[in-house]
């Protein structure tokens, strides 16, 4: 009977080679190609013609976008989850998505092994093999950029020239890029060498540099319900029209465009750029909402809970049982998080332009300068000697040694 190796398939240069390598380095194996499509759009388009013309013996794309948004990115906003003070985890947050499905074909099918393209150098083998150990612990992970004789993206090109198949990029325009509902990154070239400044008139996709961005402000508004965005301008939205809609009108602003040095979880750092417009523009009308309607400990707390969080889904530990301990955190404090947001895009810029709540704990009474019956200015005293007790203590203390 055929070994049956399912490959996480994207039709990019590492599993266009893969496809070839397999056939040649596991006899009689039955290659099952999986794309698991979380918004990467027009990419997926002929990829099962396209697999199963190179030698899989069948070709799968799963629509998962729709459970990508709410069940992966809606946690992570409402965790407010940014790994190392930038990035919005684009690639992160969908590899143990795409991972869980590989894991379910592969059980299904009864294959043996589970094959994909992530080097030995990065992040997404870690995210990958945790996620397939977490739900088929039993089978085999094939990973040819830790075993092939194959260096580098050019190599990978010549490989394929050599056995005269389609190379689905140019030399020029190899960077290693990776697409999603979320956001898209980018890696490789000009940017391996952190003085250089991105090429943003040939690197950028999803939106315009700053400079580009219209002299116009443009308004928009969004509203949440327990800290998931409900609406979009006062129309209730799909989680795929929100993302592309944000994506469309954040990218014409500038916004979301993040270059960031990075530590990998492997020890060492890398370079990418980063587009999130939509997801920034989430990100910041979220955290807004969160100002008017979470007290000062929780938000406090909260802010050690999305670091832990970030460093989690970045980690590939996202089926983990302290994730789904903070996600359980996370979401009663999004219990009053609910309200409309209004915000102002302007040249790479997000501005606030005014936030309501129902469960708003900001007071007019209590923070007007008009002095109000739920506040005395004379209490003040009496709190401030109180709290300032232990400095006055400390320097009663120093005068006294120093006698």
């Amino acid at each position: 009977m055929k070994e049956k190796i399912v490959l996480a398939y994207s039709g990019g240069l590492d599993t266009t080679v893969i496809i070839p390598w397999l056939k040649e380095n596991y006899e009689e194996c039955e290659i099952i190609a999986v794309c698991v499509d979380v918004g990467q759009g027009k990419e997926t388009d002929g990829l099962v013609e396209k697999a199963e013309g190179m030698g899989a013996s069948k070709a799968y794309i799963l629509d998962v976008r729709e459970e990508f948004i709410t069940d992966y990115v809606y946690p992570m906003v409402k965790a407010n989850a940014v790994y190392e003070s930038k990035y919005l985890l684009g690639t992160s947050i969908a590899r143990p998505l795409i991972a869980k499905k590989l894991a379910d074909i592969a059980l299904k099918e009864g294959a043996t092994a589970i094959c994909h393209g992530a080097t030995g150098k990065g992040n997404d083998q870690i995210r990958f093999e945790l996620t397939i150990k977490a739900f088929a612990p039993n089978l085999k992970i094939i990973a040819p950029w830790r075993t092939w004789d194959i260096q580098s993206r050019e190599d990978e090109i010549e490989y394929l020239l050599a056995r005269n198949i389609e190379v689905p990029m140019t030399k020029e325009q190899s960077y290693s890029r990776d697409r999603n509902l979320w956001h898209l990154s980018h890696e490789g070239l000009e940017l391996e060498d952190p003085k250089n400044e991105p090429n943003f008139n040939h690197l950028l996709q999803l939106g315009v540099s700053p400079e580009k961005a219209p002299d116009m402000a443009t308004y928009i508004d969004l509203e949440f319900k327990k800290g998931i965005p409900v609406k979009l301008n006062g129309k209730a939205i799909t989680p795929i029209e929100l993302m592309d809609q944000l994506n469309i009108v954040g990218g014409a602003n500038g916004i979301g465009i993040c270059d960031l040095v990075e530590n990998r979880v492997v020890g060492m750092k890398s370079r990418g750029v980063y587009e999130t417009p939509g997801g920034t523009i989430l990100y910041y009308a979220h955290r807004e909402l969160e100002y008017l309607c979470l007290d000062k400990q929780t938000t406090s707390y909260k802010e050690i809970i999305a670091n832990k969080f970030a460093e989690l889904t970045y980690s590939g530990e996202w089926f983990t049982p302290l994730r789904e301990a903070l996600s359980a955190f996370i979401d009663s404090t999004q219990e009053t998080v609910t309200g409309k947001v209004r915000l102002k895009l302007y040249k790479g810029n997000i501005i606030s332009a005014g936030s309501e709540s129902p469960y708003s704990l900001y007071n007019e009474d209590i923070a007007s300068f008009t002095t109000g019956e739920l506040y005395s200015h004379a209490d003040a005293e009496g709190f401030i000697n109180l709290f300032g007790l232990p400095l006055k203590v400390r320097a009663l203390m120093t005068e006294n040694a120093n006698k």
